[in-house]
């Protein structure tokens, strides 16, 4: 086992904290707590405790937001097929569910499309840009992907399909010649807060559209699938965050719908007290275990309707996929766990790349992530697909791993996420 060393974040600004502490009547143990999270005034206190809807940030100072809502907002008028294009994780399939259930709520003509993992693996492809071709849609908005896609969009763009990347990941130097790329990351993108999830910047493009339309409320009915993935992505709960989990929580509290409720009782829980904890460690290892071992668009089906019959069936198969995901996960770790014991040298060896071509690739990242939490190394694992190695990486505090991969992009096929 691996000793632990603490290191405790000093605080010096002693006026902040003795301020904060007389001016919300707390002990300047707590008054410290919240400096150290650079909460050091009544109202940013006030912020942080009491979370407002109110205090959400203008969509429209995300840079190509106009030129996104517009070109949707044509769509839905002239009756274009729009595809969302999403991932199959909970982010993913949340932030499709999201834009989809909006865009019918307008009466659009919409489609969505979530990747094989096995199949296809990540993010946009030709293969599904192909087969949206083939359904004659003109409109392509990507959701928790697309911001290193740079072939894939000429290439959509070389079928006559315009794409929207709605995404949260970091980007590469080259960022996609879409019609509009919505990502706070992205180089001259003045949005206040950079770390929202896929599905929070899928409500922001519902937002933008929203206010164009004259239906500010609209978006809010999507909140409790914002905060699914929110929980389930570990964004930091901070800023707009921390409203929009704190709202989609409550929602989910209080009206769930179907989908949702169904996936809580199935997994023994009640509506009422659930906490984001509980949607890290319960809910989400559901929605992801039909993405990991099989067709994501199960989670969405499960998300988008309103036919309690329809989603419990639905929740029992997400059920079913996770025992099954479970089996496999303790096998896969055993078997890398041994692998790391008897073939690293942890005491001169800074990272874990671990490869066994019968590994699923479906597990090897909650794997991995494991591995972090026992060995606290930057941990690989890679599996064997069509005879190319194709893995996860997880990393530990203050290691950026992507940049990591960068250092050796010449001898990759493709990283990202």
């Amino acid at each position: 086992m691996i000793n632990k060393r603490w290191k405790i974040k000093e605080v010096e600004d002693t006026f902040s904290i003795k301020t904060l502490s007389e001016s919300l009547n707390i002990s300047e143990v707590l008054a410290k707590l919240l400096v150290q999270r650079n909460i050091k005034t009544f109202y940013q206190a006030k912020k942080f405790f009491r979370p407002s809807l109110e205090n959400l940030h203008d969509p429209f100072l995300m840079k190509g937001m106009d030129i996104a809502t517009r070109r949707i907002i044509q769509a839905i008028t002239e009756n274009q097929l729009i595809f969302i294009y999403g991932d199959y994780d909970v982010d993913g399939t949340c932030a499709t569910s999201l834009l989809y259930l909006f865009l019918k709520e307008l009466d659009a003509n919409v489609d969505f499309y979530i990747p094989k993992r096995l199949e296809e693996g990540y993010g946009l492809s030709k293969e599904g840009i192909d087969f949206i071709k083939s359904k004659n849609a003109s409109l392509v908005i990507t959701v928790d992907c697309g911001i290193t896609a740079v072939e894939e969009t000429d290439y959509a763009n070389s079928c006559g399909i315009d794409i929207i990347i709605c995404d949260h990941h970091q980007p590469k130097d080259e960022i996609p010649k879409a019609l509009a790329v919505l990502d706070p990351l992205i180089p001259q993108c003045n949005y206040p807060f950079k770390y929202l999830s896929g599905a929070g910047v899928a409500f922001k493009l519902a937002q933008g559209i929203s206010e164009k339309i004259g239906k500010r409320e609209l978006p809010l009915e999507y909140l409790d699938l914002v905060a699914l993935a929110g929980a389930a992505d570990i964004v930091p709960l901070t800023d707009e965050n921390r409203i929009l989990v704190k709202a989609g929580l409550d929602k989910i509290n209080q009206n769930p719908r179907a989908g949702i409720e169904a996936l809580i009782k199935s997994a023994g829980l009640q509506p009422g007290t659930l906490t984001s904890g509980q949607v890290v460690f319960t809910i989400a290892p559901r929605i992801n275990a039909v993405g990991r071992l099989g067709d994501a668009r199960r989670a969405v089906q499960l998300l988008i309707t309103k036919d309690p019959q329809e989603a419990h069936t639905l929740a029992k198969v997400l059920e079913d996929e996770n025992y099954e995901r479970r089996k496999i996960d303790v096998d896969t770790f055993d078997d890398a766990n041994q692998l790391v014991e008897n073939c690293i040298d942890l005491k001169n060896e800074l990272a874990i790349i671990l490869h066994q071509e019968e590994w699923h690739p479906g597990v090897i990242g909650i794997v991995a992530s494991r591995l972090v939490e026992k060995y606290y190394r930057p941990t690989i694992m890679l599996t064997t697909i069509d005879g190319v190695a194709k893995g996860s990486a997880r990393s530990i505090n203050n290691f950026n791993i992507y940049e990591a991969l960068q250092k050796c992009e010449d001898i990759l096929l493709h990283f990202g996420g």
